[in-house]
């Protein structure tokens, strides 16, 4: 048994007999991919930073905090209305920086390209990077490319890592919210998913659906710089915004409270929901955060969003606090209540 470490005489933390091979939902954002980040990501690797479990890491560095994030992106389409998966790999990780409270400063870019990917595709995705980079005032700095047989890879596959420094001091995440606080959110619902889909499945509906795909991290600094006492952020992709909130209960111990009918969503994506049969709030979307704030600070942080153009829809949906820790009860457009949770399975598959 010598060289064997612990890991690798445990049993595997996931139920096998139940998953024993991986399944796409899995990467859906919902409960089977929280047990598999958690159960078995989680339970490996183990350490202070990564049990904030949060959009990314902070930790201290000589003469600063640093933030430090890393995604992959495996939208399919690669091109699609209001957006592209390059555009898409630069600002998710620029906006998980943000999420932390931090600007962005320098990405790396991993590719991994399918032969027989037209050139000029890949060029177009290059070149989209190169714009997004530029807007948000971020370098990419190092990479890597891999190529893979025909027919094993859709054409291109894309990673981005990326680190700034932290604008703040304070510690900005689930753990810090407080009851009392206001759950704010920067806009309307639902558009990225409902974008990709339409495009995917070749569907038409009355009014065009463009992806919300936006870096955040201008009004995120806004706030900070405004003097906003910034409990937590968190952007609403994989699983929308349902279960972002979700994942903050938990995580905070606290009772959340949320109005549907404060949430907006546009009348083409509310239609398109309908036909597909989907529900919005569980909709990913590329340029939506929630922002959690003390009541007091609600009025001037709404203020101070809606002065930016991905923010001007900026609203309060909700508050911190109630009877329930752990617990989101949402107030349906009819008057009742339910409980949120998260998705067993897939909701939309492949949209980032």
């Amino acid at each position: 048994m010598s060289g064997a470490t612990h890991l690798e005489l445990a049993a595997c933390p996931i139920p096998v007999a139940d998953y024993p091979r991986v399944v796409m939902a899995h990467g859906g954002g919902g409960k089977l991919m929280r047990h598999l980040v958690e159960r078995l990501f989680g339970a490996a690797f183990a350490n202070p930073l990564l049990d904030a479990r949060h959009d990314g890491a902070t930790f201290a560095a000589p003469g600063a905090r640093i933030a430090m994030t890393t995604d992959s992106y495996v939208v399919r389409p690669l091109f699609f209305p209001g957006g592209d998966i390059g555009a898409l790999a630069v600002n998710g990780t620029v906006n998980d920086l943000a999420m932390c409270g931090a600007r962005a400063r320098y990405l790396s870019a991993g590719f991994i390209l399918e032969e027989g990917l037209p050139m000029e595709d890949l060029w177009r995705v290059v070149a989209s990077m190169a714009r997004a980079a530029a807007a948000s005032e971020v370098q990419i700095v190092t990479g890597d490319t891999k190529v893979v047989d025909r027919g094993k890879g859709d054409g291109i596959y894309v990673n981005t890592a990326g680190v700034g420094a932290l604008a703040t001091g304070a510690q900005i995440g689930p753990a810090s919210v407080r009851p009392g606080d206001a759950v704010l959110l920067s806009g309307d619902v639902g558009r990225h998913g409902m974008a990709v889909m339409a495009l995917r499945e070749g569907l038409a509906f009355e009014g065009a659906i463009q992806s919300d795909c936006a870096p955040l991290v201008e009004p995120v600094m806004a706030l900070l710089e405004g003097g906003i006492d910034v409990h937590c952020l968190r952007d609403a992709t994989r699983g929308g915004v349902a279960s972002v909130l979700v994942e903050v209960a938990e995580q905070s111990g606290t009772h959340l409270q949320v109005d549907e009918l404060a949430v907006p969503v546009r009348e083409e994506v509310r239609g398109a929901c309908e036909v597909l049969g989907f529900d919005p709030l569980y909709v990913a979307n590329e340029g939506r955060f929630l922002a959690f704030v003390p009541e007091a600070d609600a009025g001037r942080a709404l203020s101070i969003l809606r002065q930016h153009r991905v923010c001007e829809g900026a609203c309060r949906i909700g508050s911190a606090g109630g009877d329930d820790p752990g617990v989101v009860t949402l107030r349906s457009a009819i008057g009742a209540n339910r409980i949120l949770d998260m998705l067993s399975g897939e909701q939309l598959p492949r949209i980032c």
